[in-house]
């Protein structure tokens, strides 16, 4: 009776090997800007619940601007900020995008969209 080997070629490891090393340097290239991401919407939700109805914008830009530089967010600048009134409340919206390079001449393109309305979670 022949028997037939069973198993992965070293052709076949070394494409899986590569598929894996691909999808684990995505992963990791966009840890950051999601880690920007959820800083960002904790700010903005911040700001909206302690600032009320009667802040004027431009406190409201000057708080953000502050803990921007300290929570590291470089994508958003003050001036990006929608603030609009909501009843007695404030809503404080953004929307970036965060180009990503992989390597070479590929990159990813991320979009993001915070809004206090969500609360910050």
């Amino acid at each position: 009776m022949k028997l037939r080997q069973r198993g992965i070629s070293l052709i076949g490891m070394i494409l899986v090997a590569i598929l894996i090393g691909m999808a684990l340097l995505t992963g990791l290239k966009l840890v950051g800007p999601y880690q920007e991401y959820f800083s960002l919407k904790h700010i903005v939700a911040k700001l909206a619940s302690e600032a009320g109805g009667d802040a004027p914008d431009f406190e409201l830009r000057k708080r953000y601007e502050r803990q921007a530089l300290i929570d590291g967010i470089t994508q958003v600048k003050p001036g990006d900020l929608v603030i609009r009134r909501a009843g007695a409340g404030v809503v404080i919206e953004a929307e970036y995008a965060h180009k990503v390079p992989l390597f070479g001449n590929i990159s990813l393109l991320v979009d993001f969209k915070v809004s206090s309305r969500d609360g910050g979670k």
